[in-house]
């Protein structure tokens, strides 16, 4: 048995209220460690505090707050107190072509994401630093590498985070932080679907026809949320202490095919 020695670590987790981030929180509380998990739903992080304390013997606080509002950052950071760890995943960004997206609904998909990735970093590195070290991961998606023209928001934003993890963590060591990104491709989530349908429709006239795009996944299917899951926490822990400024990429080889569906 691996022991990643994650147990008793202080774990800042965004967009914590469902898909990889919601198995993210679950996948860390099983490790022992103590939670800040933040969101827009309090309703969803109620129940999801519900549900990691009735399973493991972990403390979890939480944040319930739109991460675009002018200093809703500085309260997560402030209400979650010393972290060891902070796991960026909060935003989605829209898919479309550049003339399906308007400038507006562009700005509004990078302010959750890019923005709130920067931010966030830029808020709590300095008290990392100051503890002695810690570990930023933020997660990405394998849009940066696939270039999608029907992506191509997606694209440019996770593009951008890719290059500020590298930017970050070349040098963080030197504080003993590291930050590292990981590049999921499609996931077992409500998401992928939502995604697949709309595919569907606009490629294949009919939205029920999803699950024939679905088919070209590698292995027939997208990951499941362990698969990512798994590797944060080993990316997290000490077992992974000479890791920074860099990316991983989990998308079954999508990226190296160069397409998605």
């Amino acid at each position: 048995m691996m022991d990643l020695e994650l147990t008793g670590k202080k774990v800042l987790i965004t967009g914590a209220s469902q898909g990889i981030g919601e198995g993210l929180a679950h996948a860390f509380a099983q490790e022992g460690c103590d939670l800040h998990l933040t969101a827009r739903s309090a309703d969803k992080l109620v129940e999801l505090t519900r549900e990691l304390t009735s399973r493991s013997d972990v403390k979890v606080t939480f944040t319930a707050v739109d991460m675009t509002l002018h200093g809703a950052c500085e309260q997560i950071v402030s209400e979650a107190g010393d972290i060891d760890i902070l796991i960026n995943n909060a935003g989605v960004i829209p898919s479309g072509t550049l003339f399906d997206i308007s400038g507006d609904k562009w700005r509004e998909g990078w302010a959750l994401k890019g923005f709130g990735y920067a931010d966030m970093m830029r808020l709590v590195y300095p008290d990392m630093k100051r503890r002695g070290g810690g570990v930023i991961l933020n997660n990405i998606g394998n849009g940066g590498e696939v270039c999608d023209p029907n992506y191509i928001e997606g694209a440019a934003g996770n593009a951008s985070i890719m290059a500020m993890t590298r930017a970050l963590g070349g040098t963080s060591l030197d504080d003993n932080i590291r930050v590292v990104g990981v590049n999921p491709g499609p996931v077992d989530t409500t998401r992928i679907y939502n995604m697949l349908k709309k595919f569907a429709e606009n490629r294949l006239g009919d939205a029920a026809r999803y699950e024939e795009l679905l088919e070209k996944y590698p292995l027939g299917r997208p990951a499941k949320v362990h698969e990512i899951t798994d590797l944060f926490l080993f990316l997290a822990s000490f077992r992974s202490g000479y890791t920074s400024g860099t990316v991983f990429t989990v998308d079954g080889g999508i990226a190296s095919r160069r397409a998605v569906v």
